[in-house]
């Protein structure tokens, strides 16, 4: 299923289709979409589909189409510090753009019924973790993922602020999965070919909504008790974040804090963390992505001098951490992505470009990778080295 957009070259082109189209509404979500490449959690052999807007399967792994994805996350209302469950994690790729949202002091759990999908999961949440430079940006729910089938969790488990299943539920489930809701929560899913979300009000109150008309392959019915026990399939349990670990949060949230930027400019900053994942961007993260697309496109077609790369190209990569800046700078941006397009080097005869240095050398300058700031704070610290790796999450950059 999916299809309603059409195909990207990249992960941005495929988010920036679904914003056109208007399954991504909100910063939040785009936000999330754009940190997590959705190649990744495709196989090798796979991953030239992974920017079309269709389902993938093969064998036990499967991946939605990027439009639902991106309903079920607009319709999750997620906010900073919630408590998510996902019935049927399979890839873990839904989890990990959740956790982006839900910040350190969330709760993110899923059940999956496949062991070899479970294990696929955790290496791919591995990588993200130690490869990724995004994930430096965000402050993150790390995803707990179990092995089971979601219709056997016990009657006393803890409930939810969010709840998604990601199989097609019958008629007669449809109570079972109201109770993992807490009041106040929000349940997604595909219900009698519809993908709806479902409110708790109250305690035996309800509101229900119908989004879109959806296609999902129904839930595997649990198998027959053994000597008349009933199975149970219990959920990871709601842990405590260890002092390490609120240390660990603690260090990384201030060094993320801004340095003077000179001129008596200065960078506001929010309370806690997480927080800048409620600032909505407007006019300026279009005025980014301008940047990040026309830059993109100067790599490609001409070698650029340091002194054409604009300053505010890190700015460009994709939002995330705990920084809002002033007027100033995003007029220093502005100003930034003027200048590359003005200093481009005229083209030749035959159309192409060349720069000084190629002319003087023959060869191709090569641009400088961005600099993961968080990471050269970090390790410029008067640490020993293995508390600068807990630090940095043991990252294999």
């Amino acid at each position: 299923m999916g299809g309603a957009v059409s195909a990207g070259e990249d992960n941005d082109e495929l988010i920036d289709n679904l914003k056109e189209a208007h399954y991504i509404r909100s910063d939040l979500v785009e936000r999330a979409f754009r940190a997590i490449d959705r190649a990744d959690y495709y196989l090798e052999e796979f991953r030239d589909s992974a920017y079309k807007d269709l389902a993938w399967r093969h064998g036990n792994l499967h991946l939605s189409a990027p439009c639902i994805y991106s309903e079920v996350m607009e319709a999750l209302d997620l906010q900073p510090g919630l408590s998510f469950l996902n019935l049927g994690s399979g890839t873990g790729y839904l989890s990990t753009m959740v956790g982006l949202i839900l910040g350190p002091f969330g709760v993110n759990h899923g059940i999956e019924l496949h062991a070899d999908v479970v294990e696929y999961a955790y290496q791919k949440l591995d990588f993200f973790i130690k490869n990724s430079d995004i994930f430096d940006k965000f402050e993150f729910c790390e995803p707990n993922f179990v092995l089971g089938n979601c219709l056997e969790i016990p009657p006393e488990s803890r409930e939810y602020d969010r709840v998604y299943c990601g199989a097609g539920v019958q008629k007669e489930y449809e109570d079972y999965m109201k109770n993992l809701l807490k009041v106040g929560g929000i349940l997604v899913l595909p219900l009698e070919e519809k993908l709806t979300r479902i409110t708790r009000t109250g305690q035996s109150s309800w509101e229900t909504k119908k989004i879109i008309a959806v296609t999902f392959a129904p839930l595997v019915q649990p198998k027959q008790n053994v000597n008349g026990r009933p199975k149970s399939a219990p959920l990871p349990i709601f842990d405590v974040r260890t002092l390490q670990d609120l240390c660990r949060i603690a260090i990384r949230h201030t060094l993320r804090q801004p340095i003077d930027m000179g001129e008596g400019r200065t960078k506001r900053r929010v309370s806690f963390p997480g927080a800048r994942a409620m600032h909505r961007y407007g006019p300026r993260f279009e005025r980014r992505r301008f940047c990040r697309r026309f830059y993109r496109q100067c790599v490609n077609s001409v070698v650029l001098h340091d002194s054409m790369i604009p300053t505010a190209m890190d700015d460009c990569n994709y939002p995330g951490g705990v920084e809002e800046e002033e007027e100033e700078v995003e007029e220093e941006e502005e100003r930034s992505c003027h200048r590359v397009r003005e200093d481009l080097p005229e083209e030749d005869e035959e159309g192409g470009v060349c720069t000084e240095d190629e002319k003087s050398t023959g060869g191709a300058a090569r641009t400088e990778p961005p600099v993961n700031v968080l990471r050269e704070k970090i390790l410029s610290l008067p640490l020993p080295e293995p508390l600068k790796m807990y630090l940095l999450y043991y990252r294999e950059k």
